[in-house]
């Protein structure tokens, strides 16, 4: 499969302010296919983005945690990191909406190309 990340990573988030519905399956996996690397999970009904990043060591994975921290805040979307020494598992969605957006995706691209 072709990673055609670039596309997303060259788009930015726009602030969601809820009341619009999450993605369908069909939309989820359309954007999905878009993101290499990243598996779609359900956790109480609600779709999450999520993604394994192993380093060397405990120092490396900080440095890419840091890099992900400072995209986090230019996008102004912020995902949930789970550190485990070498480690880091990232999971994106959108909280107001209870699901997945495309800005979900749109993030996920750019950490991907970190």
């Amino acid at each position: 499969m072709k990673n055609r990340t670039p596309g997303l990573a060259s788009k930015t988030c726009v602030p969601c302010r809820g009341g619009i519905p999450a993605l369908n399956a069909g939309e989820i996996d359309q954007f999905l296919s878009q993101v290499a690397g990243w598996n779609v999970r359900s956790e109480n009904g609600v779709a999450r983005l999520e993604r394994k990043f192993s380093y060397k060591d405990f120092a490396e994975a900080m440095v890419f945690v840091n890099r992900v921290a400072a995209l986090a805040e230019r996008e102004g979307h912020h995902p949930d990191l789970h550190i485990h020494y070498n480690e880091v598992r990232i999971e994106v969605w959108t909280h107001k909406i209870g699901g997945l957006h495309e800005n979900d995706f749109i993030l996920a691209a750019k950490i991907a190309a970190l």
